[in-house]
C-alpha cells in the first residue's frame, strides 16, 4: 500500500499536469475521457450535475451553487481546478475534502489500466470526482471546467443547467486569439435541451451562444439581463456582483426543475460561502494593519478587476508582491498595473513560473518600479518590512503566487 505522499508524487510527476508544466499537458480530444468513463462503469451518468464553464468567475459561482445547494439540504459534490494547498480541495462533498485513503486507494486500483491509455494528471482526477460522487451518492454535483468547454474531460456529464460566466483573453494557445474563438469553446458545453446560463452578455460571443443554444434546443438566460436585485454575498471583490447575478440565475432554472431551494436558503447560502465550502484566495483579507489582501484572479479581465477595487479602497502607500506564469503573454496584464505601486517581483515555487528575471525586465519597461527576490515568501517579508501601518499590500498575478500565501 503506497502512502498519500507517494500516490500525489506519482499522479504529478508520472502524468504531464497542465497546472505544472502548461502546454504539454492539454490534449485536444475526449476520446481518453470517454475511454476513462468506460472503465469506471460511466460513473458520470449516475448523479445530477451542474456545469460550470467561463474565463472569470468559475471557481467563485461554482462555490456559490455548491453552497447555495447545502443550505438547502442536498449532498453536493464539488469539483473544482486548480487547488491552492492541498490536492484534496478539487474534490469536495458538502465542504469536506476527499480522505487521504479514497486517492489512494483509487489510484492503486486503477493504475495499471490508465497507464495503458495514458491519462493526463486531469483526465486521472476528473476519474476520480466522478467516481467518488457515484460511490457517495450525491443528490447534485457542480463541476468545473478544467480549459475551455468542448474538449474539457469534464464534458462527458448531462447536466440540470450550464453555466458560462464570461468570455476573456486566456489560455490563447489552446482556445484561440479571438474572443469568438473562444466563446466557441466554451459553447461546446450547450446541451440538448439544457437550459444554459450567460453571465455576462458580451458582443463578441452574444451571437455565438445563441446560435449554439439554438441547434441544440436549448433554452438561453443572459444573467445580467434576468437579474437586477443584488444579493450580499461572504465572498468579498467587487466582481462577484456579476457572479452572483450567474448564481441567482443558475439557482432559478432549477427550482423550475423542481430542486426545492427556499429565498432562505439562497440569502444563507450566498453569505455562508466561506465556511460551507472553504473557498480560499478570492480577495482574501491575511492581515489587518498594515492590510494585506490577496486574489487569484490572473489574466487581464481578472487584473482590471483588481485594479478597480484596489481604487476603491484607502491606503497611504500600495505595495504589490506579483509573480506570473511562464506560458502567457503578459504585455496586457502589465499594461493594467498602476504604476505608482511598489512592486516586489517574485516567482512560485512550481516549474510554470516565469522566471523572476524575466518578469522585472518586462515589468521595468512599462516603468513599473521595485525589486526582485527569490521566492514569494521572501518578497511578502520585503513587503511586510517596508510597508506602513496605513499601507496596502497586494499578492497576486498568479493561483500560485496566492497559494503560497493563504
Amino acid at each position: 500500500m503506497k502512502s498519500y505522499q507517494e500516490t500525489l508524487d506519482y499522479l504529478f510527476t508520472q502524468l504531464p499536469m497542465y497546472q505544472r508544466v502548461g502546454q504539454a499537458a492539454y490534449k485536444a480530444d475526449l476520446s481518453n475521457t470517454l475511454l476513462l468513463c468506460e472503465l469506471l462503469n460511466h460513473p458520470e451518468r449516475k448523479f445530477k450535475s451542474v456545469h460550470v464553464a467561463g474565463t472569470n468567475g468559475k471557481g467563485s459561482t461554482s462555490h456559490m451553487l455548491a453552497s447555495i445547494l447545502q443550505e438547502a439540504g442536498y449532498k453536493v459534490g464539488l469539483y473544482t481546478s486548480p487547488h491552492l494547498k492541498d490536492f484534496r480541495e478539487r474534490i469536495k462533498i458538502n465542504g469536506e475534502m476527499i480522505a487521504q485513503e479514497q486517492v489512494v486507494d483509487f489510484v492503486e486500483q486503477y493504475r495499471n489500466e490508465f497507464e495503458k491509455i495514458n491519462l493526463s494528471f486531469f483526465e486521472w482526477t476528473v476519474g476520480l470526482a466522478f467516481t467518488y460522487f457515484e460511490q457517495q451518492k450525491v443528490d447534485i454535483a457542480i463541476i468545473e471546467t478544467g480549459l475551455g468547454g468542448r474538449l474539457d474531460s469534464t464534458n462527458v456529464i448531462e447536466p440540470e443547467v450550464a453555466v458560462i460566466t464570461n468570455i476573456g483573453m486566456d489560455h490563447v494557445q489552446f482556445l484561440g486569439n479571438t474572443l469568438s474563438a473562444i466563446a466557441k469553446e466554451k459553447a461546446g458545453i450547450i446541451k440538448k435541451n439544457v437550459p444554459i446560463v450567460i453571465g455576462e452578455s458580451q458582443e463578441e460571443a452574444e451571437d455565438i451562444f445563441r446560435e449554439k443554444a439554438k441547434e441544440e434546443n436549448a433554452p438561453i438566460y443572459f444573467a445580467d439581463k434576468e437579474i437586477d436585485v443584488l444579493m450580499k454575498t461572504d465572498l468579498q471583490g467587487s466582481y462577484q456582483r456579476k457572479n452572483t447575478k450567474t448564481v441567482l440565475t443558475a439557482i432559478h432554472r432549477l427550482q423550475e426543475k423542481g430542486w426545492e431551494i427556499s429565498e432562505e436558503n439562497i440569502k444563507q447560502g450566498l453569505l455562508s460561502v466561506v465556511k460551507n465550502t472553504g473557498l480560499l484566495g478570492r480577495w482574501q483579507t491575511l492581515q489587518e494593519k498594515p492590510l494585506v489582501i490577496c486574489d487569484t484572479g490572473h489574466n487581464e479581465a481578472g487584473i482590471k478587476e483588481i485594479v478597480n477595487q484596489l481604487k476603491s479602497i484607502s491606503y497611504k502607500n500600495l505595495h504589490i508582491v506579483f509573480g506570473v506564469v511562464n506560458d502567457k503573454s503578459i504585455d496586457g496584464v502589465l499594461n493594467l498595473l498602476p504604476s505608482s505601486a511598489r512592486y516586489y517581483f517574485c516567482q512560485a515555487n512550481i516549474p510554470r513560473s516565469l522566471d523572476v528575471k524575466d518578469l522585472y525586465q518586462q515589468a521595468s519597461q512599462k516603468g513599473l518600479k521595485g525589486n526582485l527576490y527569490s521566492s514569494v515568501q521572501e518578497a511578502l517579508v520585503a513587503a511586510k518590512n517596508t510597508a506602513l501601518m496605513d499601507d496596502l499590500i497586494f499578492v497576486g498575478g498568479s493561483t500560485f503566487v496566492v497559494a503560497e500565501v493563504v
